[in-house]
């Protein structure tokens, strides 16, 4: 191996480590790596921010503007209710419904906001069809990935697929060129969902908020005695707070009650203080403190809940200015009037040392909210960057703006016709959809530059650059090689096979769309290294990345329901195993019959 091909295997392996433990943010990865290969001398510095212009790139960008004002007119508002009530009288025509509608929503937009906003509409769905939500959220997030694998701007792997084609030579897919193959996933997909994955799936939720987040022992009142050192102190330098790492929820001093109090409030002996603490460690601290604990009081009862005050559970976002922030960074308190009470992170459940816990994407953060405060989350939850999904309301849905949606509807089609009919770049056909949205008051510049998911686009980037290095290194021929020498001698099937495989394997620990950056040069040189066309080796790399059932991590809309369900990593590994062996079979047999080899 030359020096070049050393170097780009290495900033692979190390990229691949950094995508899998998390440690760093995924856009914080994709910039790393293209310093890494333009210091090297890898590629040139055009070369290493060519992708930030890339017409894939471009195209991702302007499709998530189109979502947002496709979205904020309320059109998935309107489909709680009718679930709901299909749900009840036949379960599966409910998740036929539910799952057609999400893929065909998906199939033009951009997948993660669709979830993000139809999310809390298919807890509620759930909770008031008598399902848990568990039954209904992989259903959902899979429907996504589903219908994003029918035409070109489904989702940004396809774009990013694309994108390599072009730059090695190859004609660019079509808006339509992967809806063959894409309506046979989807078909497929429901039917699995419907006959096996719906008996796989679990059903553990209780639908009891304190129950669910097992508050027991954290929730408690106490008496505020003259000798507390907090007597005359504000709350935030109160020791209650440094040391015993407690929330004050409340404070009841007299006939006078404080909801949910600032930190500026100044605490008064015999204060009856309402708060969120280990019970244990309260009552190994209590002499020291000065505190004494309500006789008599019930635990995480429904007694517990403050007048005026609602347990709401927030889901943080993909795009969230909340990601990466700890709890005490974030200030709920300021800024939402809202106190954490506890976190569920994928599969565990976080109470102790809960301001210092870093919030993620598909976090769910169980809060109590003045009761008058909650119309003020749900008018900043309809917001393009909104930080949160609100599961528990069933209230505060946008009202549906029918004239509004047709005209964005209409530009949307426009934009699909002329980029299908080859009038017009689908890269051009987008921007010009946006700048109509704009100039016609659908969205701001600014609620632009919010809708925009920059991860993604960041992320972008950073794979078409080190897919640019492993092709002008070498790199990609010779790992083609290896493929080839590997699989060569059993036919090109067996080729096909194997790169479907070889995808989906990596899809499940990193990024979709790095996955795709990564082996689409691979596909090119191993069809040009057997005489074959790289159309169909693409699509296998194109379906393969898009089809993540098997992790949480593998997909950001498996990701964000990952807590949202209570699931465990092994129930997507139960539900989505079977379903990606089906998907690889169906296009080991189908992608030659479509895209010839």
């Amino acid at each position: 191996m030359t020096p070049a091909e050393w170097i780009v295997l290495g900033v692979l392996v190390l990229a691949i480590a950094l995508f899998i433990s998390e440690k760093l943010s995924i856009d914080l990865v994709a910039l790393l790596v293209i310093v890494a290969l333009v210091l090297s001398g890898t590629i040139s510095p055009r070369e290493g921010v060519a992708g930030f212009s890339d017409p894939a790139t471009l195209t991702v960008a302007f499709m998530f503007v189109l979502s947002a004002a496709l979205l904020r007119t309320g059109a998935l508002a309107t489909l709680g209710p009718r679930l709901a009530v299909v749900f009840r009288a036949d379960r599966n025509k409910g998740l036929i419904m539910m799952m057609v509608v999400v893929a065909v929503c998906s199939a033009f937009l951009n997948n993660t906001p669709i979830v993000a906003v139809l999310l809390p509409i298919v807890v509620q769905t759930a909770r008031s069809s008598g399902l848990p939500p568990a039954k209904l959220l992989i259903p959902l997030s899979f429907a996504a990935i589903l219908g994003g694998t029918t035409t070109l701007i489904g989702t940004s792997t396809n774009l990013v697929v694309s994108g390599i084609a072009t730059d090695r030579g190859l004609e660019p897919f079509g808006i339509f060129d992967l809806t063959p193959m894409g309506l046979v996933f989807v078909v497929a997909g429901i039917g699995y969902m419907l006959v096996v994955g719906w008996k796989l799936l679990p059903g553990q939720r209780s639908g009891d908020l304190q129950e669910d987040f097992a508050m027991r022992g954290y929730l408690t009142e106490l008496e505020l005695l003259p000798a507390s050192p907090a007597v005359g102190k504000r709350i935030m330098d109160s020791h209650l707070v440094k040391e015993l790492e407690m929330d004050i929820i409340a404070i009841q001093r007299g006939g006078t009650q404080f909801t949910v109090p600032a930190g500026d409030v100044v605490l008064e002996a015999g204060d009856m203080l309402k708060v969120r603490c280990d019970i244990a460690r309260i009552k190994a601290l209590k002499d020291r403190a000065h505190v004494a604990i309500k006789p008599g009081l019930k635990v995480a009862n429904d007694d517990l809940l403050t007048r005026g005050t609602t347990l709401v559970e927030l889901v943080i976002t993909s795009n969230s200015d909340l990601e990466g922030l700890t709890i005490r960074e974030a200030d709920l308190l300021r800024k939402y009037r809202a106190v954490a009470l506890a976190v569920r992170q994928r599969e565990e459940l976080v109470h102790e040392r809960l301001q210092d816990v870093v919030l993620r994407a598909g976090d769910v953060v169980l809060a109590e909210v003045r009761s008058h405060y909650v119309e003020r989350l749900k008018k900043l939850e309809r917001a393009a960057d909104s930080p949160f999904a609100i599961l528990t309301s069933e209230e505060g849905m946008p009202i549906f703006a029918k004239r509004r949606f047709l005209f964005v509807a209409a530009v949307l089609a426009l934009v699909v016709s002329l980029a299908s009919l080859g009038i017009m770049g689908i890269m051009e056909a987008t921007l010009a959809g946006t700048c109509a949205i704009v100039l016609t008051g659908g969205l701001s510049m600014k609620e632009v530059y919010e809708a925009i998911d920059w991860k993604i686009i960041f992320l972008m980037a950073g794979a078409l650059s080190l897919g640019k290095a492993m092709e002008s290194s070498g790199l990609a021929e010779r790992l083609a090689l290896g493929h080839i020498s590997l699989l060569g001698d059993l036919g090109p099937y067996a080729l096909l096979a194997g790169t479907y495989l070889i995808t989906i394997a990596l899809t499940e620990v990193i990024s979709n769309t790095a996955t795709a950056a990564l082996l689409a040069p691979i596909a090119i040189s191993t069809a040009e290294g057997i005489g074959l066309s790289p159309i169909p080796f693409l699509m296998a790399v194109t379906f393969a990345a898009s089809a993540s059932f098997m992790t949480p991590i593998g997909y950001q809309t498996n990701a964000m329901i990952y807590s949202a369900g209570q699931y465990k990593a092994v129930d997507f590994l139960r539900v989505g195993a079977p379903l990606s062996l089906l998907f690889w079979l169906l296009a080991t047999l189908h992608i030659p019959v479509f895209y010839p080899l």
